[in-house]
């Protein structure tokens, strides 16, 4: 199992602040939110006041996949895709809108920037490039209500993050998804690779956030989590009950336009329900 981490805390602004994670800006007179969400089985879009865009609007115009295992590999097909999201979300006039991008917990300096870099040719208001899991953890409740681990199982990645506070505290990632495993050992394999992830992070933990987030109970996301085959081995694992996201595979790009403060009250999704342990 190849893993990666980052023990680095990601400061948030001060309240005043009015840049944006990863650099972007944010205008508190916009209007319009797009949110977009580069996964491994596909993009997914979310517009403020519509919801989630049809397939047809965030399917590839050619046999290139401009994403791979959460990487941007082909920036010019990228940009094209975005730009069609784009032109079918907001049209073209973008005064007093924010383009949002998600990207993965433990994505590199050169892939943010890069994303940075496609969201300036888009002419939005402002945009913004935010972490799957600081977003995907939008979706359980405020980020004052305590540290919350959320667990991404993608189809090309599986991630586990630590949030305080609505910011990455600790984070691991496995460079393999669903579409990697065998579908007999997929469960097995799966919640295998995400208990020995949480336990290399709780043998670090020395402020008890761990503890704390576990309490609570992890927040399950991406398609690993709509397989109870799954969920069920890593709550018994566990011995804890565990949360699944309501509409898992779309909890980032939902997460992601929540955070840009612009998805009316009405489209917001509730907490998720929590989903008792099974017996050991």
């Amino acid at each position: 199992m190849r893993s990666s981490r980052d023990g680095r805390r990601r400061d948030r602004p001060a309240a005043g602040d009015r840049r944006a994670p990863d650099g972007g800006t944010r205008r508190p007179g916009a209007s319009r939110v797009l949110a977009v969400d580069l996964g491994g089985s596909g993009t997914r879009a979310w517009v403020s006041g519509v919801g989630l865009l049809g397939a047809g609007a965030v399917s590839g115009g050619s046999a290139s996949r401009p994403v791979s295992r959460g990487r941007i590999v082909d920036a010019e097909s990228c940009a094209g895709l975005l730009a069609r999201v784009a032109d079918t979300a907001l049209g073209a006039d973008r005064r007093d809108t924010v383009i949002v991008l998600s990207r993965p917990v433990l994505a590199g300096r050169e892939h943010r920037a890069q994303a940075r870099q496609l969201l300036a040719r888009l002419g939005a208001s402002s945009g913004m490039v935010l972490s799957s899991a600081e977003a995907a953890a939008a979706c359980a409740g405020p980020a004052g209500s305590g540290p919350v681990l959320v667990v991404d199982m993608g189809a090309e990645l599986t991630e586990v993050a630590l949030l305080v506070d609505g910011a990455t505290a600790d984070a691991r990632q496995t460079d393999w998804g669903l579409t990697d495993l065998h579908p007999d050992a997929l469960p097995a394999q799966l919640a295998g690779s995400v208990i020995d992830m949480i336990a290399c992070m709780w043998r670090e933990d020395r402020h008890g956030a761990m503890r704390g987030a576990l309490r609570r109970g992890p927040l399950l996301t991406g398609g690993g989590a709509l397989r109870t085959d799954v969920t069920g081995l890593i709550g018994a694992r566990l011995g804890t009950a565990v949360r699944i996201d309501p509409d898992p595979s779309t909890a980032v790009v939902r997460g992601a336009a929540l955070l840009a403060g612009r998805v009316p009250a009405g489209t917001r999704p509730g907490p998720a329900p929590a989903v008792p342990a099974r017996p050991r």
